[in-house]
């Protein structure tokens, strides 16, 4: 079955059957920071993370006093790729962006989906920064647009989830997850593929696993490892192997073809900002990275939702 050109439900054309058009997504930042950064959790954030707090394409919040002006600057950088009047949805990606309280977030994100050219809204958290009156806010604001909430989960195993400072046990996820979809959120999940010590097989049971939770989307990460960052120590140690362009290619359509056809599949890869990107390089080269997957699943006749259907 082919979703548009692409054997699986991308998020391309999951934007066009809902909106009817193309859509982008604007990365913002909501001047948050990050339990993991403040002392709460940590100082140091996970060791993959960067200065930037996964939002280092995004415009910074310091820059403007109106998330209006910060929606503008970003639609000029999308606009210098592609000409592209609109619809826009507003992505929170920097830091933890539901890491403040109502009174904050509610005029922050009521006026960024108040934006006319703004037609839905997308943060980026952590599942243990969702207390109930945020779950209440981000349904309220369901309502008038769509909205989403990005979880970075990034692995089931709890080995993994303390080497990297992960931050919580696997339950809360679950929780987070629950409450979010009995409010009628759509709920999409970063996972990071090759993360050190994961075998292939963890990394399939963590893709089986958000298949068995309904997850609504997912997120494909490639692990890459960015300047200033723990993992590049470990990286530089030999303690942090990297996948090859073709192992990746490979692993990303096993993960896609375990999928029910219901998950919309958000990335496939990902990269850093050339100047932070220490490896691998290839990751650099999207065209590269996505031709290769591309033609991984022609090869192997995998489609979406493929290997679920055998194993029943």
């Amino acid at each position: 079955m082919l979703w548009g050109d692409k054997p699986y439900r991308s998020l391309d054309y999951e934007l066009r059957r809902q909106f009817g058009k193309k859509v982008y997504k604007l990365a913002l930042d909501g001047g948050m920071t990050c339990p993991n950064r403040d002392g709460t959790l940590g100082e140091g954030g996970c060791i993959f993370c960067s200065r930037g707090g996964s939002g280092d394409f995004a415009v910074p919040a310091g820059e403007y006093k109106d998330i209006w002006q910060q929606i503008d600057e970003a639609r000029k950088k999308v606009q210098k790729k592609i000409p592209q009047d609109g619809p826009f949805i507003a992505y929170f990606q920097s830091y933890t962006n539901t890491y403040a309280p109502v009174s904050y977030l509610e005029p922050l994100f009521t006026r960024a989906l108040d934006h006319p050219l703004v037609a839905g809204l997308s943060v980026g958290t952590r599942p243990d920064c969702l207390p109930r009156d945020v779950v209440d806010l981000l349904i309220g604001l369901n309502s008038k647009k769509p909205v989403w909430v990005e979880l970075g989960l990034q692995t089931i195993h709890e080995s993994t989830a303390r080497l990297i400072r992960r931050g919580y046990p696997l339950p809360v996820f679950e929780d987070a997850l629950r409450r979010l979809k009995e409010g009628g959120i759509t709920v999409v999940v970063h996972v990071i593929l090759g993360l050190p010590g994961e075998t292939k097989e963890m990394i399939l049971e963590t893709i089986d696993y958000l298949g068995r939770m309904e997850v609504d989307g997912v997120k494909l990460q490639l692990l890459h490892v960015l300047k200033d960052t723990d993992l590049e120590n470990m990286y530089e140690a030999g303690e942090c192997p990297l996948f090859t362009l073709e192992e990746y290619g490979e692993l990303v359509t096993e993960c896609i073809g375990r999928l029910p056809q219901s998950v919309v599949i958000h990335r496939i890869s990902g990269d850093g900002p050339k100047h932070l990107l220490v490896a691998p390089k290839w990751s650099g080269n999207k065209r590269l990275v996505l031709n290769t997957i591309a033609k991984g699943f022609k090869e192997n006749g995998i489609y979406q939702g493929k290997f679920r259907e055998i194993s029943r």
